[in-house]
């Protein structure tokens, strides 16, 4: 193997290595294969971290944190400009590498790198814009000074939907505050955020700046988040994985962000306009094959528009191209992410069903031909449900939806926030006094209104309720990574 390599080959298949301290090193567990959900092909295989190993890492990052923060907004603003230039210069091969390992569409995966970079940049452009105060003190010769100042030692905690752009999140924000980072990517989608990490280091980011260990959360995730070296933990992933990391972090009372689970309400009043309000629907519920936080998960379409909307929505769904991205690139949909997640998804339709819902379109596994190969399930539309029914309390996270009808706008802020969750919500309505409610009465933390799903990294993602601690993106998520210092002085 060369030296300080990412990767070797063995029996045909790469396996990676791990990241500390500017490094590629190998670890002492053991080895993870890494399959394509569409063919359950074995694309590759990482080395599995320790809890030895997760230290090793916290300390390379605690050892460069003191000269990473007496870098310069503009010194560290370049290096993350130089990032951004390699990763779009190898945006395509690393398109096709979330592709393989996650399953999403190649648009799609484009659209991942492109996010990541756009995450990063947005950091990198906003470095000189952490900006304190000088207040006005209570004493002659005297001045208060409020400093934002770097954390330390940041983990990054991210979720395999999508590889990329998670990273992108997580790395930018944090090192543009002068703070350095271990991350920690999803078992089932690793390979991306190695290749990030490799970017990273060609980009000229010192040694110790950035790390990265892989490994289960039960022992290496453990170890990140309640190591005293910690000091800023921020997550996304499940409520559950959310909830334990949220306890492990008590101890120390360290600060954490989390961004959970969503069940996102689409509401579609009469006065909407239909098909823009459709498509919308559409993208929303199947891209990435609905495993998206802010996904609709639930409609509620108003009764005098009901059934145009639901004759023109069966018709679209029934459209869409479930099938293998890497061989058909007009697929619509790809394989669900592992065969327990498509378990999960086909049980809760069957106990839809049990409890009166109504299956219009899909409802099955897709099986014969290369479908045998990999995690397929039809895009799914289920009528007559209920507010109370699972399927619409129970986040999904796949393509599958409940459409359900309503009588009043009234009557659908109320069915929306009926929920355990808060992340996003959708509205497609023309009315300016409903628009108005809607900022006061849907108690969301990001709100779509007459679009589709998608945020902007200048904007702020953050969700209420069990989805989530705290808020990422944009100038607010960017807040997050410094804290205050207040001075006093007298002169």
């Amino acid at each position: 193997m060369a030296e300080n390599a990412m990767k070797s080959t063995r029996d045909g298949v790469e396996v990676y290595n791990q990241f500390i301290g500017g490094q590629w090193v190998e670890c002492g567990g053991e080895l993870l294969d890494v399959t394509n959900p569409a063919t359950g092909e074995v694309v590759g295989r990482v080395g599995m971290a320790t809890a030895e190993d997760a230290d090793r890492a916290l300390k390379a990052a605690d050892r460069a944190f003191q000269e990473w923060r007496r870098k310069t907004a503009v010194e560290r603003a370049d290096l993350l400009f130089n990032l951004v230039a390699l990763i779009r210069d190898h945006s395509e091969r690393l398109a096709r590498l979330i592709t393989s390992e996650q399953g999403k569409p190649l648009s799609e995966a484009r659209g991942d790198v492109g996010m990541c970079c756009d995450l990063i940049r947005f950091a990198a452009e906003h470095t000189r814009r952490l900006e304190g105060d000088i207040i006005p003190a209570d004493s002659e010769d005297e001045q208060i000074w409020i400093q934002k100042v770097p954390h330390g030692v940041v983990v990054g905690i991210t979720a395999w939907n999508f590889p990329a752009a998670l990273i992108g999140r997580k790395l930018g924000p944090a090192l543009a505050a002068g703070n350095t980072i271990v991350l920690k990517p999803s078992e089932e989608t690793p390979l991306t955020a190695l290749e990030l990490v490799e970017l990273a280091r060609q980009a000229g980011i010192p040694e110790g700046v950035v790390n990265l260990v892989n490994g289960r959360g039960r022992d290496v995730g453990n170890h990140l988040v309640t190591s005293p070296i910690t000091q800023l933990v921020s997550m996304t992933g499940s409520v559950r994985g959310g909830r334990e990391i949220n306890k492990a972090a008590a101890e120390h009372l360290k600060i954490v962000r989390l961004e959970l689970g969503g069940k996102a309400p689409f509401i579609v009043m009469d006065d909407a306009d239909l098909e823009p309000a459709v498509e919308a629907a559409i993208v929303s519920r199947f891209t990435n094959n609905g495993q998206v936080c802010t996904c609709n998960e639930r409609m509620y379409v108003h009764e005098g528009i009901h059934d145009r909307f639901l004759e023109r929505f069966k018709s679209r769904v029934e459209e869409l191209k479930v099938g293998d991205p890497l061989r058909h690139e007009d697929v619509d949909i790809g394989p669900k992410i592992n065969s327990g997640e498509l378990d999960k998804v086909h049980q809760m339709v069957e106990h839809a069903v049990s409890q009166g819902a109504q299956l219009e379109t899909g409802g099955q596994r897709l099986t014969g031909g290369e479908y045998d190969s990999g995690n397929y399930y039809s895009p799914t539309i289920l009528t007559g449900v209920n507010n109370d029914m699972d399927i619409m309390k129970e986040e999904i996270f796949g393509p599958v939806v409940p459409i359900m009808k309503v009588d009043s706008f009234e009557q659908a802020l109320d069915y929306a926030n009926d929920s355990e969750y808060g992340l996003s919500a959708y509205v497609f309505t023309q009315n300016v006094r409903r628009l108005m409610t809607t900022t006061r009465e849907l108690d969301f933390g990001e709100i779509y209104v007459n679009r589709g799903g998608g945020e902007s990294v200048q904007g702020f993602h953050k969700g209420y309720r069990n989805s989530g601690l705290g808020g990422e993106d944009g100038k607010y998520g960017l807040e997050a990574y410094v804290k205050s210092k207040t001075l006093y002085v007298h002169y």
